[in-house]
């Protein structure tokens, strides 16, 4: 397949995973309808799991100006969607109300939900009208009950702050951003990877959480504050390495390390790989178009696993297929949407070299077919 045709196949997956929760929100049916056989001591979190997760990964797409033809049409139509799901999940009277007042996991899932409203701040956050606005406000800061534990979970503090920011609340908390980013900065372990707080652990949180929100909250805060202006090159500079690490965790058929805590986010694990090419700031030794064809390769390699999906369409716990055993006590139905957060390069143009360039051959199918290559190097900030 080239660009075109894999911009549709990802296009057509990202749907296809998105479509039950949304048209269910729209319903203001998601709660009749999401299963909730699976870990079920975690259903009354399940919903925002979905939704936040879900929101989190389109929102790129949605927020993209200047598309055409059919795709544009279904942009617009998930776009109405989305916010008419905002409303459903947020509104008290809404037989789809979630969860954000519970102490702990309601925090996690409102910050993926606030890091939707940072990606797509023209076609969502700026849309909602004001009784929604002000109820989504009001959910997020009912999560301020939750002391975030001394790891990742700060960033999610902080994302919940900066949902607030961006939607124009005078009352966010610059205190939980700083916290966040500081902690961090000292819990950096070198080439390019933090710690999740002051440990060390061998899995994907430095692209499920970490490191993509630390980006777009120095991004959003650095106009805030000079010490936040001076330290976002140096954030940058570690996503960039790790992002080229991702990459080449990408083996020639596809697959990648199974490894470390929540690999039930399948594809989700590259968020950080993703983000670098929708942002723009992939090392320049790695082609755009290399990155679309080992991201296509994951996406196509997990995909065509049989028994992701229930027979209505919503996901299932494992990899490749049905693998209820690689999840651990608080994955649920919900959680699994995580996976969306590979899509967010659709949240660039056709016409861009991400989609626009010819297939490359990644880096392992480089090495593994006797190509000579650049050898590869530690960052060292």
């Amino acid at each position: 397949m080239d660009g075109r045709e894999q911009r549709k196949y990802w296009l057509n997956t990202m749907l296809l995973i998105g479509d039950p929760v949304l048209t269910a929100l729209t319903q203001r049916k998601l709660h009749q309808k999401l299963p909730r056989d699976f870990n079920s001591g975690r259903n009354k979190f399940a919903y925002l799991e979905a939704f936040g997760r879900l929101a989190c990964g389109m929102a790129p797409w949605l927020e993209l100006e200047d598309l055409e033809g059919e795709e544009e049409a279904k942009r617009v139509h998930y776009t109405e969607m989305m916010l008419e799901a905002i409303d459903a999940a947020t509104d008290p009277s809404s037989p789809d109300y979630m969860d954000f007042e519970t102490m702990g996991q309601p925090l996690v899932d409102a910050a993926f939900l606030a890091h939707a409203l940072l990606r797509a701040p023209n076609r969502i956050t700026a849309q909602l009208n004001d009784r929604v606005k002000c109820n989504l406000a009001s959910a997020l800061k009912k999560t301020r009950r939750t002391a975030p534990h001394r790891n990742n979970w700060l960033l999610f503090s902080a994302m919940v702050e900066a949902g607030l920011y961006i939607l124009g609340d005078p009352e966010y908390d610059r205190m939980r951003v700083s916290y966040a980013i500081h902690m961090f900065m000292d819990w950096y372990k070198g080439d390019g990877v933090y710690g999740d707080g002051e440990d060390f652990h061998w899995d994907y949180y430095n692209s499920f959480v970490i490191q993509p929100m630390l980006v777009d909250i120095i991004s959003i805060f650095e106009r805030e504050s000079k010490s936040y202006a001076e330290l976002k090159p140096i954030i940058l500079d570690r996503a960039r390495r790790y992002a080229t690490v991702l990459e080449r965790l990408i083996a020639p058929d596809g697959t990648y390390p199974i490894t470390g805590r929540s690999v039930t986010y399948r594809f989700g694990a590259f968020q950080l790989l993703s983000q670098a090419a929708l942002q723009h700031f992939l090392d320049e030794n790695l082609p755009p178009a290399q990155v679309r064809c080992a991201l296509s390769a994951v996406i196509r390699r997990i995909m065509e696993a049989p028994g992701n999906f229930d027979d209505h369409g919503w996901l299932r716990p494992g990899v490749y297929g049905y693998q209820p055993g690689l999840a651990e006590e608080y994955i649920n139905t919900g959680s699994l949407y995580l996976c969306a957060a590979v899509f967010l390069p659709l949240g660039l143009l056709p016409s861009e070299h991400f989609w626009a360039e010819p297939n490359e051959k990644w880096t392992s199918q480089k090495i593994a077919s006797g190509e000579d290559m650049l050898k590869d190097h530690a960052l060292k900030i």
